[in-house]
């Protein structure tokens, strides 16, 4: 097994993490994680597919399951708030081969995702500046949340604060205006009510089979939300902000995405081909955009496309964070190089930054090079986000088995999740059925290529995974035997003095 890193020491390397994330940026940071591209340009598309009562139920029955994983990496997070989250729940609550693959693969998913980002803000720059080539913008904001993340955890979570900000503001902004037009106050067309959810085969079009299409993109919708459990680790006081962040995310983020699409779905029918569009190209025909346009503002456009900007330069930044958060975990568990575990006097591990933004760039370099190689890395990471996700449920159910098993009591915990265990139980099962409805119809078509671009975070998972354990001759660790000590989890790390 590679040498547990000790740079927790300061005599190793001059500082500590630092612990200067307030419960304002927790919050903010969830809640900003999963409001992005997919409400904005996608919603349209899923009222289109489901219709209003399918697309609705869709992102309803979502938001429980996003519910239940916050609720079960609370706990843990509120009991042990650490920088690698659920890989190192995983190492130490059920196997250390699991932590190892979830712990790449996360960092996998996010360093990838920042080249995703970084290409989408030139082409949303391009809006405005059709002339300049996009990739000249995407360098500028690679360049730009490199720099956030090199001054100090503080200057990440102010930045995501009120990027997230905006992108509330857009959505309340956006449901007051909707209403008003419902009901006919605003608007040039009287009282709209609720005619559309009735329009031909609405409520519910395509049936089931309409809102299982929906679940599987509103999955990739709220994924982000579990940024909070790597920011516990930075947290000043995880055990007051954690669940205090996830109970008004939760609330927060379930009304923005239905009382949206409720708005949507009652002012455009779902047969409007406007709602087809998924491209950020053409913001002009985001839901957002028509919503605002038919309201009375001639700028809804470019008001739009700026929301856009904002919440990919969030994705990026949280991704930047994130991954290298991870990688640094990843060194400090013994699994990456030491070098990576190193941490400069502002609580930055400068390393893990550096590497996870080279990894960012070559990324992005590859579409020059070539196409298809671009595409195959986007499709490795595409479930990756999902994989986390089923990290979460598994390492929370044997925390608390562990927990009691140990002879701990349940009043021990700051928080606790409700309705253990059908929480991660359910959970496990829907995030099994969105990873293994990805893409049906390609294995209907017999279509290798394009199964081995939707499904190939699960393999690379998995030898990762199997790699560590034939090598390093793991076992499932027995309940008795889990490691819930806290001592150890805190000394890397100090209060922010400033």
């Amino acid at each position: 097994m590679i040498e547990h890193n000790d740079t927790a020491d300061p005599n190793n390397h001059g500082g500590h993490i630092k612990r200067s994330l307030q419960t304002r940026h927790l919050s903010m940071i969830a809640l900003g994680g999963s409001i992005g591209t997919g409400l904005f340009i996608a919603s349209g598309s899923a009222i289109s597919t489901a219709g209003p009562g399918g697309s609705l139920v869709a992102y309803i029955v979502m938001g429980v399951l996003v519910y239940f994983l916050m609720t079960s990496l609370g706990e843990m997070a509120t009991y042990i708030p650490v920088t690698g989250s659920f890989s190192t729940y995983s190492t130490k609550f059920v196997d250390p081969a699991l932590g190892f693959a979830m712990g790449w693969n996360y960092w996998f998913n996010w360093a990838i995702t920042i080249t995703v980002d970084v290409t989408t803000s030139g082409i949303v720059m391009n809006f405005w500046f059709p002339k300049v080539p996009s990739w000249i913008f995407s360098a500028v904001v690679m360049v730009l949340i490199f720099i956030i993340n090199y001054l100090s955890v503080r200057s990440y979570g102010e930045t995501e604060y009120w990027l997230a900000l905006i992108k509330v503001i857009t959505v309340v902004i956006f449901v007051a205006v909707g209403l008003l037009m419902i009901v006919g106050i605003i608007g040039n067309q009287g009282p709209i009510g609720m005619r559309n959810f009735h329009y031909k085969d609405a409520p519910f079009v395509g049936g089931v089979q309409g809102i299982v299409s929906v679940f599987l993109v509103a999955g990739f919708s709220f994924q982000g939300t579990e940024l909070i459990g790597i920011t516990a680790g930075e947290s000043a006081t995880p055990e007051v902000s954690v669940p205090k962040a996830i109970k008004s995310t939760f609330w927060r983020i379930l009304l923005f995405y239905i009382m949206a699409i409720f708005v949507i779905a009652c002012i455009l029918p779902y047969t409007n081909k406007n709602l087809l569009s998924q491209d950020v190209q053409q913001v002009t025909m985001s839901p957002f955009t028509i919503v605002f346009r038919r309201a009375g503002f001639a700028a809804a456009a470019s008001v739009m496309n700026a929301v856009i900007l904002t919440a990919v330069l969030s994705a990026a930044n949280s991704g930047m964070y994130a991954s290298t958060r991870m990688l640094y975990s990843q060194a400090r568990e013994g699994y990456a190089p030491r070098i990576f575990g190193y941490v400069n006097r502002r609580g930055i591990p400068v390393f893990a930054l550096l590497g996870t933004a080279v990894v960012a760039v070559l990324a992005f370099l590859t579409q020059f090079i070539g196409k298809e190689a671009y595409n195959y890395l986007i499709g490795a990471s595409g479930l990756c986000g999902f994989i986390a996700w089923l990290g979460i449920a598994i390492s929370h159910w044997r925390f608390r088995r562990a927990f009691l098993a140990q002879g701990h009591d349940l009043n021990e915990l700051k928080y606790q999740a409700k309705l253990f265990p059908f929480g991660p139980i359910l959970s496990f099962i829907l995030c099994l059925i969105v990873m293994g409805g990805q893409n049906i119809d390609a294995f209907v078509k017999m279509d290798w290529s394009n199964i081995a671009i939707t499904y190939m975070a699960v393999p690379l998972f998995l030898i990762l995974f199997i790699y560590y354990k034939v090598r390093y001759h793991t076992h499932l660790i027995p309940l008795k035997k889990v490691d819930l000590s806290r001592k150890n989890n805190s000394e890397s790390y100090e209060p922010d003095k400033n």
